[in-house]
């Protein structure tokens, strides 16, 4: 009878073991919730930096487009291990 009653306090639909899994659900909820806060709060400062100033669109520009102003000298410089200032294979036939 005591089992009986026992049961679904322990497996039933609102038994302990349910709280505790929803609990933990929880906990990883407002952690994934956190991180997206934590984006978005960066994504609402790109956009008014890019309303409100000319600064963040020149850097876009220069870092993602290859921009330069007029009178501007670009410069590159390549790592040594860069893969263009490798020699071409030995196999490959070289041009003139």
């Amino acid at each position: 009878m005591i089992a009986a009653l026992q049961w679904p306090l322990w497996v039933g639909k609102g038994s302990w073991l349910r709280v505790w899994q929803l609990d933990h659900q929880l906990v990883e909820k407002k952690l994934q919730n956190e991180k997206l806060k934590e984006r978005n709060d960066a994504l609402d400062a790109d956009v008014h930096d890019l309303k409100t100033g000319s600064d963040a669109i020149e850097e876009r520009g220069r870092n993602e487009l290859g921009m330069i102003r007029q009178d501007e000298v670009f410069f590159q410089v390549l790592d040594k291990d860069h893969p263009s200032m490798t020699a071409p294979p030995a196999s490959a036939p070289v041009g003139k």
